[in-house]
């Protein structure tokens, strides 16, 4: 799961939300420096990588990408699965995606102050560009992608994901429905045991 489900997995709960978009930069037992709520927004994120990373459905679909981007795999299903949340937002969501990214957006721009200094210089241009609406598009995602390579400490070519999700739509679009049902599930059910 990327920024987009992440962020829409932590409910209403303005604070929930800033730690599990942060949580990735915060490594350890680090966390316990953070208000309780952040804290518990860095948990419920470990909690969904976790088991997002151990989901049959989810391996089933990594799997189609191997070949060709090797150990990327995981990273390219991550972005797929948003472009999927993207592309699919009104069944899962009353509030519009536009409408939902702004609001996130203004959320950050306010909590910048407890935000880890590497995810504060990355805001900015994830607002000017407007990543979690950017994903529905594939030519957006495409870019993104492109860009990513640049990241990466090996030579890859991360948009050819891009080709492969064309290639297995509907299996993928399947997997995704059935997957996402499961990690609401069971975020409402942390979400529920960490009140």
């Amino acid at each position: 799961m990327n920024y987009l489900a992440h962020i829409y997995l932590s409910g209403n709960d303005d604070l929930l939300k800033l730690g599990n978009f942060m949580a990735d930069e915060i490594k350890g037992k680090s966390y316990l420096k953070y208000p309780k709520e952040i804290q518990k927004g860095i948990l419920l994120h470990r909690a969904i990588d976790n088991f997002t990373d151990h989901h049959p459905l989810v391996s089933k679909g990594a799997h189609r990408f191997f070949d060709e981007l090797r150990h990327y795999n995981g990273v390219v299903i991550d972005m797929i699965y948003d472009h999927i949340l993207a592309k699919n937002w009104d069944v899962y969501c009353d509030v519009e995606l536009p409408s939902f990214a702004e609001e996130f957006y203004l959320l950050l721009d306010s909590n910048q102050h407890l935000l880890p200094k590497k995810i504060s210089k990355v805001v900015p241009y994830m607002i000017e560009h407007n990543w979690l609406l950017s994903y529905a598009d594939l030519g957006n995602l495409t870019s993104i992608l492109k860009q990513m390579n640049n990241k990466t400490k090996h030579e890859t070519q991360l948009h050819k994901g891009v080709d492969i999700y064309l290639l297995h739509q509907n299996e993928f679009e399947e997997e995704f429905r059935s997957f996402f049902e499961d990690i609401r599930a069971f975020c409402m059910k942390k979400i529920n045991e960490q009140k």
